[in-house]
């Protein structure tokens, strides 16, 4: 037999352990639970769920089952809570709703932004306090103002509605104003009665613009004296596109 150095000898048995550790880490799996240093990519039609034990989804990320990519969070019943993006509507556009907890609620989106106009809130519509003034009953001939009021914009479309008194014999000019002028003029007429005039147009401003609102009229013909009431003002969501600013 040939002398072989002891050094070799040490050097295979060596070789030979080391070969047998790497055979039995290969065999580990090792944990799926935890990324350092990485990143999870989830592309092409790809989702990332979570759902609570009985099944209902509480978390979800990816492409919807409407085409677009969307992320939605829910309460531990599976009701939604909030979503971005998965709209049925095309035109939504990636809408943000946060969803009562009601299912059965008949309408459930609490607060959004406009589907419309991707500049201005959709939920909550917000009120326009109005004030009266001394000249909410008058019988001058020159325009006076019956009612102010003012309000940081939030939403798309302005909706307002006022109702005028006229005795028999008279009529009166009536105009509703914003900061940028006239927004809609109209001439009660009803003979010893009520004439209802309702407003539904596009902002003329900008979101979180302050806006000044004027309600002012005038006898027009006779000489009896008119009454202005405001019925409400308020701003809301656009139902369509042709009523987005």
């Amino acid at each position: 037999m040939p002398y072989v150095p002891q050094d070799v000898l040490d050097r295979l048995s060596t070789l030979e352990r080391e070969v047998r550790q790497l055979r039995g880490r290969a065999q580990i799996r090792p944990a799926l639970n935890t990324i350092s240093n990485g990143t999870v990519t989830i592309g092409e039609g790809g989702q990332l769920f979570v759902r609570e034990p009985g099944g209902n989804l509480i978390f979800g990320a990816g492409q919807s089952r409407q085409g677009d990519w969307a992320t939605s969070l829910a309460r531990e019943g599976g009701t939604d809570a909030l979503t971005v993006g998965g709209n049925v509507d095309p035109q939504s556009k990636q809408m943000i709703r946060i969803w009562a907890r009601d299912r059965d609620a008949p309408d459930r989106v609490l607060v959004m932004d406009d589907a419309f106009s991707g500049r201005f809130l959709g939920r909550p519509s917000m009120p326009i306090p109005m004030q009266s003034t001394a000249g909410q009953r008058t019988s001058s001939t020159s325009t006076v103002t019956a009612w102010t009021g003012s309000s940081r914009l939030m939403n798309a479309v302005l909706w307002a509605a006022f109702e005028t008194y006229t005795p028999a014999g008279t009529t009166a000019d009536v105009q509703f104003e914003d900061s940028n002028g006239v927004v809609e003029s109209w001439v009660a007429t009803a003979s010893n009665g009520w004439t209802v005039r309702e407003i539904t147009k596009p902002v003329r401003q900008n979101f979180m613009s302050h806006v000044n609102y004027r309600l002012r009229h005038s006898v027009r013909s006779g000489t009896g004296s008119i009454e202005t009431n405001c019925l409400g003002v308020y701003t809301r969501n656009a139902f369509s596109a042709s009523e987005a600013p």
